[in-house]
């Protein structure tokens, strides 16, 4: 491997110092990644599969007009870097504007500290998820549908770029994915857990507990009560924290969204009040040991910390090279594809609300009737609007935790929301189950966080 990486790193250099005078900007990207998937379905085998690839792309830009090729084989690469160029030619009819960063040569690899999942076997990696899928078939037989994922990969990335960048790049990614279905006559209930690791595959192999949760959140909740839908006050946990600053908050965030859309970047105008004085939302791959962690971006740019919302107020937002040059600010190293098929497009890495000083319990203080909100079960946004559903929730009457209910919903819109926060829990727990999806690319993996918060009138479906 080492070998090979050598021998395209001599080539793309060579390309590179060949076509970069024919245009403003050229990057070639390579990647050799291997990967394992397997996916149950109740007692049958949907896909179980092991596989290496190699393949790459070209990007380039002139006069602002990108050209992009993808390839399978080497041999094809001078036609296909000359077929990018002439494609940027035609569509460019600006200006090249691109934020600088520093020329880098470097060789890192994303350190995993346990079990490197491609020296486990299929077969081991299938009885794994035989266990698992037992585990939720066998606990009732309400359960009428049950799924188990799992899946890893490691890629290893090679880009030159004609700002004389050659970054080669390695990391290690597991992730698996459990639902149980359970009907009761007309009543169907879904019980969901997700997780993931960038450290190694033993983080996957004692998930007992939490595989039975989701079955047994399953089940109980065909016997719970619908909520009465309304406003509430609402509390919710740390889980459901770090969906709604990455759902609802974070692609707000990203600033091809803004660049694109007139209306947005008016909305996300810098210094604008959003939330409390206490509230701090950032995103970074730099912090090291998540999912959403690198040290370049693929682009080339260092990975940072880039502090969103401070003390209530924006002050930030995530670029690629392009939109930070276009809208006059600093690239953050947020420019991501999900693998070679894709070019870059600004992208989430680990997105969290800081931990407040508000002990948890006092939350729930001084709420005649409301609703707490744990975990979550699916939801999707619409610009500025949005709708998440929990795994579990309970009513909270006069301050304390009442009855268990079902079919909770969350709606609202997310400025109204981040305004509306009261209280912000001095706990926290990262996420690393979120596989993020925008622009096609679907999956990419990322990490969330937060702590509990206290939130007034949220809209709650029900009943």
């Amino acid at each position: 491997m080492n070998d090979l990486i050598s021998d395209y790193k001599n080539l793309l250099a060579d390309l590179i110092k060949r076509y970069q005078k024919q245009t403003d900007y050229l990057a070639i990207r390579i990647e050799i990644s291997e990967g394992t998937n397997i996916v149950l379905r109740g007692d049958k085998i949907d896909t179980i599969s092991e596989g290496i690839s190699l393949g790459g792309q070209i990007r380039t830009c002139y006069k602002g007009g990108w050209g992009f090729a993808t390839f399978n084989k080497l041999s094809h690469l001078k036609n296909l870097i000359e077929q990018a160029i002439t494609s940027a030619k035609i569509i460019g009819d600006d200006e090249t504007i691109l934020a600088p960063v520093q020329a880098i040569e470097t060789v890192c690899k994303l350190p995993i500290t346990g079990l490197d999942p491609r020296q486990i076997p299929l077969l081991e990696k299938k009885q794994l998820c035989d266990r698992y899928n037992e585990i939720l078939r066998s606990y009732s037989q309400k359960i009428t549908t049950t799924s188990v994922r799992y899946g890893d990969s490691n890629q290893h990335i090679l880009i030159a770029t004609s700002d004389g960048s050659l970054i080669e790049q390695s990391w290690t990614d597991l992730e698996m994915r459990f639902s149980a279905t359970s009907r009761d006559g007309e009543i169907v209930q879904t019980g969901r857990e997700t997780t993931g690791s960038r450290k190694g595959y033993q983080d996957l192999t004692n998930l007992d507990k939490q595989v039975e949760g989701a079955a047994k959140r399953a089940l109980e909740s065909l016997f719970l009560p619908s909520v009465k839908g309304k406003t509430y006050p609402v509390v919710i946990d740390p889980i459901l924290t770090g969906l709604f600053v990455h759902e609802a908050f974070g692609h707000l965030s990203e600033a091809d969204m803004a660049y694109e859309n007139p209306d947005i970047l008016e909305v996300m105008t810098m210094g604008k009040k959003f939330g409390p004085p206490e509230l701090q939302i950032f995103d970074g791959a730099a912090p090291e040991g998540h999912r959403g962690s690198y040290y370049y971006d693929d682009e080339g740019t260092p990975a940072t910390t880039t502090q969103l919302i401070k003390d209530g107020v924006l002050v930030g937002r995530l670029h690629s090279r392009e939109t930070a040059g276009k809208l006059g600010e600093n690239p953050t190293g947020n420019a991501r594809c999900l693998n070679y098929h894709y070019a870059p497009i600004v992208r989430m890495t680990n997105t969290w609300i800081e931990r407040g000083q508000t002990p948890v319990e006092d939350l729930f203080s001084g709420i005649k009737e409301g609703v707490y909100a744990c975990n979550w079960l699916g939801g999707m946004t619409n610009g500025e609007m949005f709708t998440f559903g929990a795994g579990e929730a309970w009513m909270i009457r006069h301050g304390r935790l009442a009855e268990q209910v079902r079919d909770v919903t969350l709606s609202g819109n997310v400025f109204k929301t981040l305004a509306n926060i009261e209280g912000i829990g001095d706990d926290f727990y990262w996420d690393e189950s979120g596989g993020c999806g925008k622009g096609g690319q679907n999956g990419l993996p990322v990490g969330c966080g937060g702590p509990s918060l206290r939130i007034k009138d949220v809209v709650i479906g029900g009943v």
